[in-house]
C-alpha cells in the first residue's frame, strides 16, 4: 500500500468514525479522542488530518453534499417540469441531511463561515467554492432537461437563483424542531411549484419586469463579491 493510499484510507476512516459517533452520541458528546479511538489511530495522528472537530464536520458536510448530488441527479428526467425537478432535489437534500439534524447549526458555522474566516486562496475557501459550483451545476442540469424551458432572459442565472432557494430551505431545516422536520418537507412541497410558476409567469410583461429586476440585483451583488 502506497503512502498516498494509506493516508486517504486513514482520512476516510476518521470521517466514517466521526459519522458513526455523531449519529449515536451526538455532536456535543463526541470528542476528537473518541473519534481517534473508534478509528483505531492515535490522537496525534487524528489531529494531523483534522485540526479540530469543526474541521472534520466541514469535511463531513462536503461529503453529504456529494451524497446529495449522487441521490438527486438520477431523479432528473428529460421532459419533467421544473417544479418537479426542484421538489426532488430539495427533498433529496433533506433525506441525506436528516440523520444529522441535531448538529445542523454546526454545519452552518463550519461549512459556511464568514468570508474573513475562509479567505480566498485557502483550502477551505477553495473547497467551499468547488462544492457550490457542483451544486449549481446540478440545478443547471435540472433547468436544461425541464419542459417547458424557462424564458431565455433568466435561463443563465436561474440555476444559481434555485441554489439560493435550496440554501434557504436548508437554513429553515436547521432550525426546524417539528417531528422529523415535517415542516421543512411541507415547505418544499409548497415552494417548488411556486418557484416554477414564477419562472413560467416571467414570460408575462408585468411579472417579467419584476423577475428581471431581481436578476439584475443578483448580478450586481455577484459582481461585487
Amino acid at each position: 500500500m502506497t503512502a498516498t493510499v494509506k493516508s486517504e484510507k486513514t482520512r476516510r476512516l476518521l470521517i466514517d468514525s466521526a459519522l458513526t459517533l455523531f449519529r449515536t452520541r451526538g455532536y456535543a458528546d463526541t470528542t476528537m479522542r473518541c473519534i481517534a479511538e473508534t478509528a483505531g489511530v492515535s490522537v496525534g495522528n487524528a489531529y494531523y488530518y483534522f485540526r479540530s472537530k469543526d474541521e472534520l464536520v466541514a469535511e463531513l458536510y462536503r461529503h453529504l453534499q456529494d451524497e446529495h448530488r449522487s441521490a438527486a441527479l438520477p431523479l432528473l428526467r428529460d421532459g419533467h417540469n421544473l417544479g418537479e425537478h426542484l421538489r426532488l432535489i430539495l427533498l433529496a437534500n433533506l433525506d441525506v441531511m436528516g440523520p444529522f439534524h441535531d448538529f445542523g447549526a454546526h454545519f452552518l458555522r463550519t461549512a459556511m463561515p464568514p468570508s474573513s474566516a475562509s479567505p480566498r486562496g485557502t483550502r477551505a475557501g477553495a473547497d467551499m467554492g468547488v462544492g457550490r459550483a457542483k451544486s449549481i451545476a446540478m440545478f443547471r442540469q435540472a433547468v436544461t432537461v425541464s419542459r417547458p424551458q424557462p424564458p431565455l432572459a433568466i435561463r443563465d442565472d436561474l440555476p444559481e437563483l434555485l441554489w439560493l432557494v435550496h440554501m434557504g430551505v436548508t437554513l429553515f431545516w436547521i432550525y426546524d424542531r417539528s417531528p422529523g422536520q415535517r415542516r421543512s418537507r411541507r415547505l418544499v412541497e409548497n415552494v417548488a411549484p411556486l418557484a416554477a410558476k414564477l419562472v413560467i409567469l416571467s414570460r408575462l410583461p408585468v411579472v417579467r419586469n419584476i423577475v428581471e429586476d431581481v436578476v439584475h440585483l443578483f448580478q450586481g451583488a455577484r459582481r461585487d463579491d
